[in-house]
């Protein structure tokens, strides 16, 4: 049976990233992914932000790692030919009685060390995006956009020249704890591991039952998010990247107006709780619900100016019938990446939702020292 150094479940972006760190140093990296290629579920389908680092709690993973990503991303795309631009993007008050959120926001994006922060005001907001209307706003210079595909397939074709073995139709099927190592049993076959790292996305905590692992307590409840997109003769409509105000329920940061790489405007994503992991299309939310939401930021768009897009799946830890989401609008838990408590070979990866595309080259750093400290 073959023995590696390390095997990571999961060829999203950040297992690809973590592939790609592991295997500067170690010549026996495996990734086992279940699907036909990597980076096919929330890697990809998601709005391709490079986000700033603005919205989350001081001294949080998702702050740092974040904040840290953000710069990453930038060298990684620039040095390795990705698509991508640095737009900068508007957070919009659609009035007077925001405007101390708004600055709340800015003052937590500070903190965070995001830079480059300013308000600007309704003349502003106009100049910049004409269509869109608010009472001020938060220009945040430092968010871009990428092309996700590209990044993911770049950080795998990395890793690959580097010697790592990324394994496609691979799904883990059993796990073994073994006194010096972990057994995975997969559709690829077995390997035993000297370093598991449970980087499954979606479905990390049912990889942490399959361990035997009380870390599976960290239940992952997917929130689906939908997108639509302004049909050709209104595309230039938007510009850049335009955000409202995060709605109060915290389960994503409101429907937002991308323009992408490709000069389509994304509108989306919506944030709704299903039962099913795989659940992408059943009863999609009409374009008449989009439009009504988007009239606040954009006020001339009708129903007929819409066509619906794609949909992605997000590995919430919060569940839907938390108090903190019902009342106080905290539906945003941390990150989880920990060395597993009850086996010290494996590296739990549990709940990276947004901002995990951005983090994706600061966890994988993270990562990279708790597989060291495991290692050595």
């Amino acid at each position: 049976m073959d023995r590696a150094s390390v095997v990571i479940i999961g060829g999203g972006i950040v297992g690809c990233a973590i592939a790609y760190a592991l295997s500067a140093k170690y010549d026996d990296v495996f990734v086992l992914e279940a699907l036909p290629k990597v980076g096919m579920l929330t890697s990809t389908r998601n709005s391709g932000v490079i986000h700033s680092g603005i919205y989350y709690p001081p001294g949080s993973l998702k702050a740092r790692h974040c904040v840290r990503g953000n710069q990453l991303d930038y060298e990684f795309c620039t040095a390795h030919g990705v698509p991508h631009h640095k737009i900068g993007k508007i957070v919009v008050a659609s009035s007077a009685q925001e405007e101390a959120q708004l600055t709340a926001l800015m003052e937590n994006g500070r903190r965070n060390g995001v830079e480059g922060l300013r308000m600007i005001d309704r003349a502003a907001i106009r100049a910049r995006e004409p269509h869109v209307a608010g009472y001020c706003a938060l220009e945040v210079p430092s968010t871009g956009i990428l092309s996700s595909e590209d990044f993911v397939k770049t950080h795998a074709r990395l890793a690959t020249a580097n010697r790592a073995h990324i394994l496609n139709h691979a799904k883990v099927e059993r796990i073994e704890p073994l006194p010096d190592a972990i057994r995975v049993t997969s559709t690829a076959g077995e390997i035993e591991a000297r370093c598991l790292v449970n980087s499954a996305g979606l479905f990390a905590d049912e990889i942490a039952a399959m361990l035997g692992s009380k870390m599976a307590q960290h239940k992952i409840y997917p929130v689906r998010g939908e997108y639509c997109e302004l049909v050709r003769a209104k595309q230039d409509w938007i510009r850049g990247l335009v955000y409202p105000l995060p709605p109060a329920e915290g389960l994503s940061l409101g429907l937002h107006l991308t323009k992408t790489l490709w000069g389509d405007v994304l509108l989306g994503p919506t944030a709704r709780y299903i039962t099913d992991k795989n659940d992408y299309e059943r009863d999609r939310e009409p374009v008449e619900d989009f439009a009504r939401d988007a009239k606040l930021l954009l006020p001339g768009i009708e129903p007929a100016d819409l066509v619906p897009a794609y949909s992605g799946i997000r590995p919430k830890l919060i569940p839907p019938s938390s108090p903190s989401v019902q009342a106080h609008g905290k539906g945003m838990a941390d990150f989880i990446i920990e060395p597993d408590p009850e086996f010290p070979r494996v590296v739990q990866l549990i709940g990276i939702e947004s901002p995990g595309l951005t983090s994706a080259p600061a966890i994988a750093e993270h990562v990279s020292r708790l597989v060291q400290e495991i290692l050595t």
